[in-house]
């Protein structure tokens, strides 16, 4: 007995070895698994950042044209940015040039042309003695487009852009696109390291530059095959509602306004079908160009995947069109109206196609300008507020100041309302640079239409007031400044006849609409001041990246809950 008692414990103690790991799993392996779980949970959760960021820039879009014809758009369209959105009311720029390059810069930079390099559209360059434009690259070459057509790059933006951060932050795998008409509305926005995507007026095909690719995607060189600026060439350009019914605009046929190369006057209907495979630069004058962009904007979404991870992308989109048509036309136009009438259903069709391939609250929106316009000089004249356009008499200048000093061509160039001196023939005759500076501001100011004239390296010393002075100071950059810097009176400003313009500080070219919408945004406004530059700076935050590194702005911390 005691024998089979010792074997019977051996074989219950021998089951148990072998069934104690199988019970152990069964009893305590969940548990575990649950608690590992959710921490490999905790891990692995990703920080919240919207699926994609789609800035857009109008270029030319003065702030109150958000109001102006807010009686005619469409719910779904402006009021739905401003029903859901966020607007700061009271968005200036914070510098001087209120250009094309030195807006779209800013924005993306969240800096000014004193930092980034970006002094306007062009500007001169001593040390070259010639202009230089903007996105100039003589080392790349461009592709997709006409042979004759200029090659473009980053090369000359001294900072980073909100864009090269976002692909710093999470290892260059989100992906940043550049669109517009003007290669300049493309590639500033999509910074060094982005993307960018601009329209060859030449062969009316979307272009890029061997800085991006060695060759054109395919999916670009489809596009192009479509030929759509021919298709909408095809639908002439007639008012989308009865031409009657325009009570925001001027008359439709005034002498202040420009007219189409191929038409005998500037009014309604507009043809374009003879510019069909003829000339692909008039579309950019028109809502087509719009329609233009956001079509391409729409193909390279599907092509490159954008919004369709948990990788934060980036779209930026210029419209270009506004810009030429308001400087052909001015704001006052019925052109105008109907551009933005246009403008409002386009932008609600593309809220539509972001809820539908990104997914409503998977975005986040912005809407801002580059800058504004002047009113058109004949409109304000007729209505009794007297202004002019001029022209840069340089060579009366010279003239003169050939007389006074005995040198010949004193004045080398003149850029961005500045004039830049021959320092070499002033040597040569033994004159005093700041000798000629004085003699020449104070002929600068015998003009009635100039404000004031000042030596740009004495500009903190100028009488003037602060806010004015501190737009001149961020413009300045000393790398590209002239000499003697010319502020024209309100209204003034240096141009043609016909249309209008934009460049000086004054509130119709520097007050910008900006306007947030979507993922982390909440509805509201403030009419606080806001600034271009704090673009950039909010988006950081909003993603929880690093701001540009010539960032000078600040966060609106209104806009977020």
């Amino acid at each position: 007995m005691e024998e089979g008692s010792a074997t019977f414990a051996a074989n219950i103690l021998e089951m148990f070895r072998f069934l104690l790991p199988a019970i152990f799993s069964i009893l305590f392996l969940p548990v575990i698994a649950q608690k590992s779980g959710n921490s490999a949970a905790a891990d692995s959760k990703q920080l919240a950042r919207p699926k994609l960021v789609v800035g857009l820039m109008v270029d030319q879009m003065r702030w109150d044209f958000l109001y102006r014809f807010y009686d005619r758009y469409s719910e779904s369209g402006f009021k739905r940015l401003l029903r859901e959105g966020f607007s700061c009311e009271n968005a200036m720029i914070p510098y001087a040039q209120t250009v094309t390059a030195a807006g779209h810069a800013s924005v993306y930079t969240g800096s000014v042309p004193a930092v980034n390099g970006i002094m306007g559209n062009e500007w001169f360059d001593r040390s070259q003695n010639r202009t230089i434009y903007c996105v100039e690259d003589k080392g790349v070459s461009i592709i997709g487009g006409s042979t004759t057509s200029e090659p473009m790059s980053p090369k000359n933006l001294w900072t980073t852009t909100i864009t090269d951060e976002l692909r710093l932050a999470t290892n260059f795998r989100s992906k940043v696109v550049g669109i517009a008409i003007k290669d300049r509305g493309a590639i500033l926005p999509a910074g060094h390291t982005g993307d960018a995507y601009w329209y060859d007026s030449r062969s009316g095909n979307f272009v890029t530059s061997t800085h991006y690719y060695p060759e054109l995607p395919n999916w670009v060189a489809d596009f192009n095959k479509k030929k759509l600026a021919d298709s909408l060439y095809a639908k002439d350009w007639n008012t989308l509602y009865p031409i009657e019914t325009y009570a925001q605009s001027d008359k439709d046929n005034v002498a202040y306004e420009g007219r189409f190369i191929h038409e005998q006057s500037p009014t309604f209907p507009h043809e374009l079908k003879s510019q069909m495979g003829v000339n692909y630069g008039t579309i950019s004058s028109t809502p087509y160009g719009n329609t233009l962009t956001l079509a391409f904007a729409r193909a390279a979404m599907k092509a490159e995947s954008l919004g369709k991870d948990n990788i934060t992308d980036m779209l930026a989109v210029s419209l270009s069109s506004p810009d030429y048509t308001g400087h052909q036309f001015g704001p006052n136009s019925i052109e105008i109206e109907d551009m933005y009438l246009r403008l409002d259903a386009e932008l609600a069709a593309f809220f539509t196609h972001l809820d539908k391939e990104v997914g409503k609250g998977e975005w986040l929106f912005f809407l801002t300008a580059d800058h504004g316009v002047a009113h058109t000089p004949g409109f304000l004249s007729k209505n009794k507020i007297k202004v002019s356009t001029l022209s840069t008499n340089v060579t009366a200048l010279n003239k003169s100041i050939e007389d006074k000093f005995k040198v010949t061509n004193a004045i080398r160039n003149s850029s961005n309302y500045q004039l830049f001196f021959n320092y070499e023939r002033l040597d040569s005759a033994g004159v005093k640079l700041d000798e000629v500076l004085q003699y020449s501001i104070k002929e600068l100011e015998k003009d009635t239409a100039v404000w004031m004239a000042f030596e740009t390296k004495k500009l903190q010393t100028a009488n003037m007031p602060t806010e004015i002075k501190n737009r001149f100071i961020n413009g300045l950059n000393p790398k590209f400044s002239g000499d003697i810097g010319i502020i024209l009176k309100s209204g003034y400003f240096f141009g043609a006849r016909t249309g209008t313009t934009h460049g000086a500080w004054y509130p119709y070219d520097a007050h910008i609409p900006m306007v947030f919408m979507g993922w982390g945004v909440k509805h509201g406004s403030t009419a606080g001041p806001t600034y271009m530059t704090d673009f950039a700076p909010t988006l950081a935050a909003l993603l929880h990246i690093q701001m540009p590194s010539g960032n000078i702005g600040q966060p609106v911390t209104e806009i977020t809950d």
